[in-house]
């Protein structure tokens, strides 16, 4: 049973409960790592140490994963869909979950139960027990026999099934596939399709144009998604990690977030991006991204 995700612009492999980094972090320090693990360095072993510390605690590839509904990133997009589902914005949502692939979610407790910890996913196998929590609990998997990850296929299931406010996450390294869910949307007409594009420290040049079409992108550790993309925001939430919002549908969808949260907040107009340099992740110095 072999599950692969991105931490950390790293690539990890889980096979059977071991886990094997395969590709050294790109990021060396990271402002939210150090809140949330206490972690100041980043390389390969402290990779492992976050992707046991999922496993241990909230159960990550395992029979008795944890789907945890309080807020863990505060701009993250499973919080921001399950806020804008219960508001009555977003009928469902397509998203990624270990052990099962692709998911259509109309409950917004699950899509914030399957997103809360969960980094970008590669692939990965299916677990019985994980597929039979998501569909007793207002959800369908894709494939249930393959745990497939696919995001445009399970949009056209989401709109076969009969849902017209669909969000769905894209990670970076299938940026492609916002092209491909924003023709779908063209496609079926009187439909609206939320892409937010996530996971993007690996984002490459040629992917811009991609992430251009999504109504929200999270910035991560990437310096050109800073560059290139934050100019185009007409809002932006965060500012180590920032999050930019492209669209009116963004906009709405991030405002409706911010009116339902207790978090406090400062509001003031600014040149977009807003960049606080010393509060930025920092790049390993032998890793390369523009």
């Amino acid at each position: 049973m072999t599950h692969e995700f991105l931490c950390r612009g790293a690539r990890v492999r889980i096979c059977n409960g071991r886990i094997e980094v395969l590709t050294e972090p790109a990021v060396h320090y990271c402002p939210y790592v150090e809140s949330v693990y206490g972690i100041k360095s980043i390389d390969k072993r402290a990779v492992e140490c976050i992707m046991r510390f999922k496993i241990e605690k909230y159960g990550l590839c395992n029979p008795h994963r944890c789907f945890e509904t309080k807020v863990v990133v505060p701009f993250g997009s499973s919080e921001i869909i399950s806020v804008c589902m219960r508001k009555g914005l977003l009928d469902c949502a397509v998203t990624v979950c270990e052990g099962a692939g692709t998911v259509i979610s109309w409950n917004p407790d699950l899509v914030q139960g399957i997103g809360a910890r969960l980094t970008g996913i590669l692939r990965t196998s299916p677990i019985k027990e994980i597929v039979d929590y998501i569909e007793n609990n207002g959800g369908k998997v894709l494939d249930t026999d393959t745990a497939l990850i696919d995001q445009p296929l399970g949009v056209k299931r989401a709109l076969s099934m009969g849902f017209k406010r669909i969000a769905v996450t894209v990670i970076g390294c299938n940026a492609k596939d916002i092209t491909e869910i924003r023709d779908l949307q063209w496609s079926y007409g009187k439909v609206k399709i939320a892409i937010f594009s996530t996971c993007n420290t690996l984002i490459k040049e040629e992917d811009l144009v991609h992430l251009e079409k999504a109504d929200i992108v999270c910035a991560s550790a990437s310096k050109l998604v800073r560059a290139r993309i934050g100019p185009k925001a007409t809002l932006q939430l965060g500012v180590s990690i920032p999050v930019f919002v492209l669209t009116e549908l963004g906009r709405r969808l991030a405002f409706t977030y911010l009116m339902n949260t207790d978090m406090k907040l400062v509001i003031f107009r600014a040149k977009m991006p807003y960049i606080v340099e010393e509060k930025q992740p920092k790049l390993a110095k032998d890793h390369y991204i523009p």
